[in-house]
């Protein structure tokens, strides 16, 4: 069994290798999303793991997996508009990677002080119950969002999404491994 670090680091590299090659397709143009019209993106990407989940049947041909991918990828452009201020405007492909790698840095630290204290507890979770999970955690920052950003004792959305890559990227993991398995 590979190390989390070498799976986290996979991923992640696959995460940032398909969002650099969609920024030279399409160039920064989400920049001009709020943050708002972000977590709808993922909340959508989301709801249509949870429904194929339930349902075992899927109608559209994409792989549940690049779902996740997408989800961790819109977290991260969240992540990026939060640093940015949520500037618009073109970014080169050298900044908008720096910047990606910057946010993933935080996001991997974060998880392993979380694995550390949990001591992987996430390998024994069902993907199902983790998506509930992403999904769950969208429903509080849509609402933090609705809240104009106030909480009284909750973390704000940042973290949310940090979250959120994190269990993505445990979903891809498990998932790997299933299908190795096979």
């Amino acid at each position: 069994m590979k190390s989390t670090e070498a799976e986290y680091q996979e991923i992640i590299r696959q995460c940032q290798d398909l969002f650099e090659k969609k920024n030279k397709d399409y160039g920064t143009s989400w920049r001009i999303l709020r943050l708002p019209s972000i977590t709808d993106q993922i909340f959508i990407k989301g709801q249509r793991i949870r429904t194929i989940q339930e349902k075992g049947v899927q109608k559209v041909e994409d792989d549940v997996s690049t779902e996740f991918v997408g989800i961790i990828n819109y977290c991260v452009m969240a992540l990026i508009q939060i640093a940015q201020d949520q500037k618009t405007g073109e970014l080169s492909a050298d900044e908008l990677s720096r910047l990606y790698n910057e946010q993933v840095v935080e996001v991997k630290e974060l998880l392993f002080n979380k694995n550390h204290d949990y001591g992987e507890a996430w390998r024994d979770m069902r993907v199902s119950s983790m998506t509930d999970i992403i999904l769950m955690k969208l429903l509080r920052i849509k609402q933090i969002e609705d809240n104009q950003g106030h909480t009284l004792v909750s973390e704000g959305v940042k973290s949310g999404y940090q979250d959120i890559i994190n269990y993505c990227v445990f979903c891809l993991i498990k998932s790997n491994a299933l299908r190795t398995n096979a």
